[in-house]
């Protein structure tokens, strides 16, 4: 099994934590570099003209596995340098690559540090074995986790952006984000790290959440949410809006899914004014609700019978949109927790 790694950098401050590259892949982004006897991180940094204030934190992060408690550099021992790319006006700034995301959308400019500290676990529902929901458009198959499963890349790849530590727990390794209307079906998913996705629905859940709460307990009293994405099946003629669940007992699940609610209606509200939202929120004892550690958020995206909710999938921009709101509601409930 390939051992994967969960770090990656950021703004010219600090870093962020990401499970999506091999070992090996990892190696071809970032620069190996040996240091000379007897210096330390600063002088390395300093000799490859990277700022150490900027880059100090950035380079621990993603040599932690190399260094120990005292942060001494060894010799004979390789280390990874931060990447430094250059924006529009040639001031540096730090970006990563992501190849989960695929080809057109795997380099990733971090923006800000407005999700520094938070952990974020983005499970699509479904995949492997069985595709969940199945819906038709135009004589094309729609199947509901390769929807979920844009949208939730698309919206990992924004919390990214701001510094947030993102686990992509069901994951592909080919489909990435994809700008096409009608999304291939396909049944090669897999369970964070690398685990084969069992057909039975119990055995499918609980390999998720043992991988979420293995991951959650690294990260001890620090902001956590699991994003559950799911697509909706109803009979054709009953639409909907997006719409939540919270476990009954979740307080904070709760006010994760009221924030949430709000940013989405808010958002309605600013670029489809008259449209309305009909979304709701409600308190389930589903599995990952109830059995996974960190706080959590179930979300139905839509029918994917409806011809009406069928146009929120297929369109690309919506997708996005879909995204981008999501980012807005979770930024809110961290800025929320933090209050």
């Amino acid at each position: 099994m390939k051992k994967y790694v969960s770090t990656l950098i950021l703004t010219p401050l600090l870093l962020l934590m990401f499970s999506v590259i091999t070992t090996e892949t990892f190696a071809q982004e970032y620069k190996k570099v040996n240091p000379e006897k007897g210096e330390g991180i600063f002088g390395l940094l300093r000799r490859y003209n990277l700022e150490p204030n900027d880059y100090f934190d950035a380079f621990i992060q993603i040599n932690k596995d190399n260094l120990g408690d005292d942060l001494l550099l060894k010799t004979g021992k390789s280390y990874l340098l931060p990447i430094q790319v250059e924006d529009a006006k040639g001031n540096p700034i730090e970006a990563g690559v992501f190849p989960i995301f695929g080809p057109d959308h795997q380099r990733v400019e971090f923006k800000d540090n407005d999700l520094q500290g938070a952990v974020f676990y983005i499970v699509s529902g479904h995949g492997g074995p069985d595709p969940g929901a199945l819906g038709t458009n135009g004589g094309h198959r729609l199947c509901e986790d390769e929807y979920a499963y844009d949208i939730g890349l698309r919206l990992a790849r924004n919390l990214i952006e701001h510094n947030a530590t993102v686990y992509i727990i069901t994951r592909d390794p080919n489909d990435g984000i994809r700008d096409d209307r009608y999304l291939k079906c396909d049944k090669d998913e897999y369970c964070w790290p690398e685990e084969v996705i069992p057909l039975n629905q119990t055995h499918r859940l609980k390999q998720r959440v043992d991988a979420i709460n293995a991951l959650a307990d690294k990260y001890g009293g620090q902001y956590q949410r699991t994003v559950e994405l799911h697509v909706d099946s109803r009979y054709e003629k009953h639409n909907v809006d997006i719409f939540f669940y919270h476990h009954p007992n979740s307080k904070r699940g709760k006010e994760l899914n009221n924030t949430l609610f709000a940013t989405i209606k808010e958002m309605y509200q600013r670029h489809q004014p008259g449209r309305g939202y009909s979304g709701s929120i409600s308190g389930r004892r589903l599995y990952m609700l109830r059995y996974a550690d960190p706080v959590s958020t179930y979300i139905e995206l839509g029918n994917i019978n409806h011809p009406r909710d069928q146009k929120r999938l297929l369109e690309v921009s919506n997708r996005q949109a879909i995204a981008n709101w999501l980012t807005l509601g979770l930024m809110k409930d961290y800025a929320n927790s933090k209050k």
